[in-house]
Formats: structure tokens, sequence, C-alpha cells
């Protein structure tokens, strides 16, 4: 997405770091600004298309964030500045650039359809005239203060020849036709988004529907050709994604998430939030029937005051009132769909992501209310081995995905660095041939070129052998 408009203010200082300068040919970075917390990942593709994770940062962002959409600059900026810190500790890299995610309650979806008259029925359609029909859906009318975030097609129809769910290049017709799914939000909360990553000195490459990246880092290609819902429980918000035959259906926003389970908890045992927080992530669980009244939990109260004894049975009933109203609200969108597309089947059922997919017994309640196979979803599938335990969890399926979205055009640091070091053999070995006037030096040079093509050889051998190690652990 062009960010080119979204402006802030001049003379921010650059950050400094002792770390070399991302490599934006194959390094990206997901950045996730939650009602939560903000996490920066960074990575780049190994051989056999897998992302390898190069470090991450997490910070806390309370305050600045309020159901998915910028409340405070001040606090955000400083969550993002902490996170990317880290991140660069971690990868050992200064990072310029990031993709961005987008939710929040101000996002919303329209289903539309375009097509263009082809000035030469009898050639093929090429990418340029899918990139005008593209662009011509980018141009439809949304309402004042409203900006399109994506234009996603959907079924392509070239003359009579309708439903065709691959882009039509190499097809000729008359005219091309195409259904769309269009992602619309309010330009003030998009600009906010903008300006908090570029007053920390950071450029926005892209930004992409959060429930669109959390999709792509846990579903599998089954899954989307099937019919399945994704269900992204964040702090603020709970984002929806349905897709079917591979292609995005339906998205919505639920402006309900973890903390209103955390607040209901917090005023039904009468603690602070932070201590309620602690207990759900604990103790928590969404199916009481699991948990006995004979098991109780002492709560530290505020100070001078006793603590609080509640038993677990109580703390459930009370997680599983406020989980229950979130998960009837996805089902209505579910069912929206349903309606919409006349199409009720949903192979794939659905699938729970990001950090509210961690409460316990959630897939049984959720399978009780929506009748549907329900899993939690980890970005687990894509990442090269050896990534750190941390990173395959639900929370951060949203970071992954975006992630994952930058890298989608980038080619894997191996052909960089082969393509670097052939590049730099082909210098050595035409230096060598050059006509030079010291004879001694151009009779060292063909022994110095022979140790630079070892040197190439066993660098290359060793990076064959680590990935082949690395796709072993992966396997186990």
């Amino acid at each position: 997405m062009n960010t080119s408009n979204f402006n802030i203010d001049e003379g921010q200082q650059p950050r400094t770091s002792p770390f070399r300068d991302q490599d934006e040919r194959i390094e990206v970075v997901g950045l996730d600004i939650g009602t939560t917390k903000v996490v920066a990942i960074v990575g780049r593709k190994n051989q056999f298309g897998k992302v390898e994770i190069l470090g991450y940062g997490k910070a806390s962002n309370t305050k600045g964030v309020k159901n998915g959409v910028v409340i405070n600059l001040t606090e955000t900026v400083k969550a993002i500045n902490e996170a990317i810190q880290k991140a660069e500790y971690n990868a050992k890299i200064r990072i310029k650039k990031v993709v961005v995610g987008i939710a929040g309650q101000h996002i919303r979806s329209i289903q539309t359809s375009e097509y263009i008259m082809r000035e030469h029925p009898e050639s093929i359609i090429t990418s340029e005239e899918i990139d005008k029909l593209i662009n011509q859906v980018k141009r439809i009318y949304v309402e004042p203060g409203e900006k399109i975030i994506h234009a996603l097609p959907q079924e392509f129809k070239v003359d009579d020849e309708g439903n065709i769910p691959e882009i039509p290049i190499g097809m000729a017709g008359t005219r091309l036709e195409a259904n769309f799914h269009v992602v619309v939000g309010k330009v003030a909360s998009i600009q906010n988004l903008v300006r908090c990553v570029e007053m920390a000195n950071l450029e926005v490459v892209d930004i992409t529907l959060e429930p669109l990246a959390s999709a792509e880092s846990v579903l599998v290609d089954e899954e989307k050709e099937g019919g399945t819902v994704l269900i992204d429980i964040g702090g603020g918000t709970t984002d929806i994604a349905i897709f079917k035959n591979n292609i995005i259906r339906h998205t919505a926003i639920i402006p309900h998430g973890g903390n209103i389970i955390t607040k209901d908890l917090a005023n039904g045992i009468y603690v602070l939030e932070r201590n309620a927080e602690a207990i759900k992530v604990k103790f928590g669980s969404a199916w009481p029937a699991e948990n006995s009244d004979m098991e109780v939990v002492s709560i530290q109260g505020l100070p001078g005051r006793p603590p609080v004894e509640i038993s677990l049975k109580s703390i459930s009933r009370i997680i599983k009132a406020r989980v229950e109203e979130i998960i009837q609200l996805a089902d209505a969108e579910i069912k929206r769909y349903q309606e919409i597309s006349n199409d009720p089947v949903l192979l794939g059922g659905i699938v729970l992501t990001g950090g509210g997919a961690e409460l316990k017994h959630l897939p049984q309640l959720v399978n009780l209310i929506t009748g549907l196979y329900t899993r939690v979803g980890k970005p687990i599938q894509h990442l090269a081995g050896g990534t750190e335990d941390d990173l395959i969890s639900p929370m951060y399926a949203t970071a992954v995905g975006l992630l994952m979205k930058g890298l989608t055009d980038k080619r894997n640091y191996e052909y960089y660095e082969y393509e670097e070091e052939s590049e730099s053999q082909n210098q050595v070995e035409n230096k060598a041939v050059e006509p030079n006037d010291e004879t001694a030096e151009v009779e060292d040079e063909p022994k110095e070129t022979v140790r630079k093509n070892k040197k190439i050889q066993e660098k290359r051998k060793f990076n064959i052998y680590k990935s082949v190690m690395d796709f072993l652990k992966k396997l186990e």
C-alpha cells in the first residue's frame, strides 16, 4: 500500500545502532501494533521457502491502543521503539522498513464487481490489465473519511466464461470482469497508525489487514479450499476471516477481545485488572465443568486488606459468560456469510488464534456454540526448524503472518549469497587475466583465485549441510 500521503513532522532523529542495516532484498520485519502489546519479528526465507526468524521483540502497549485504534501516539511510539530495539538486538540488524498490521472497529468490508473492455480482444490478457482492473476498483465510492486498504479479487470472468478462480493471464476476450472483496478503514485511524511508525523512524512498506496476516501463518491450503473460519482473538478486538475455494470471502471485526474478559473478571472478584489478567492466564478456563468448587485460589487484595479467596469454578463461570458473547457474535458473522453466499459447507471448521486462543478449553465451548469443528492455530507449519518455542504460539500469529506477507516477493538469502559470491569470483578471475606490468603480482593471482574458489565451495557445502539438518529437525 502506498503511504506517501501520510506525512509526519520533520526533524525526527534516526535511531543509532551498532548493527548492520537491514538487507531489504531478503529481510522483512512484521510489526503487529496491538491493544495489549507490540511485536516486531525479523525474518527471511531459507532455501526450502520456510521462514527463518532472525530476531524478535515484544513490548507492553496497554495505554496506546484501544479496540485496535491508536488513542495515544506517545505511548504507542514508545512501545514500538522498545519492541524494535529488542528485535534489533536479537537479530543484530538495524531495522529500517516494516510491514504493519491494521485492525479495529473502524474496518469494514464491501463486496463489489468491476470490469474493463479490452481494446484488442484477440490478444492475451496481461498482468498490466489485471492491475488496471484492480486500480479501477480502488476508485469506487466510499464514505467520506474512509480509505480502501485492500481490493482483493475473487472469481474472474472473461466474456461468457465465469467463475474463474485463478488470475486469467494468457486468456483472450473482450470483457474482463471480477468480483472483489474490498476492505475499507477510516483515514484518520490509518494516518495515526502510520504516523506512530514513522515517529519511531521507520518506513511503512505495506499495511495488511491483521486477520489476513494471521490466516497466512496458521491456515493450510486445504483449509482455505474446503472452507474455514479464522477467529483471531486479540486484546481489544476479535477479527474474523472466512475462506472458501482458496479465496477470502468475508471479513469482520468484533470490538471485543481478551481485555473485556479480564475487566469482567476483575469486577466479578474485586481485584485489580493486572491481577485478574494473571489469574485468567494461569487458572482461567472457558469450561466450568472442568473445575471443582473445592479448588480455591487466594488473590492478593488492595494494600491493608485481606486476600480474596475464590473457587476456580467461579472464575471459569465469569470467563465463560463473556467468551460466549464474543463467540455468539462471531457465529452471527458466520451465519451471515452462509446466507449471503448460499454456501453452508465449511469443511475446515473454525481455527482460533491470537492471545485469547490460549484460554483453556476454549475449542470445546466454540464447538458447542457453533457446531463446527474447532482447533487452535499456531504459526508452526511455515517456520524453519530451530525456531524458538515461544514464537510458536497463537499470540504471534499476526506478526508472523505480516512477516510472511512481506516475504511473498522475496528470494531466499542463499540465492543472493551465492550471487554475490559468484560476482566476487568473476571479479577475481577477470582481474587475473588483465595485463599488468608487474609480473610477480600476475603470477600470484591464480593462487588467490584457487583459495577464494575453495572458500566459496566450503561455505556452500556448510550452508547445504545446515539446511538439511534444519529440515531433519523439523521432521522430528
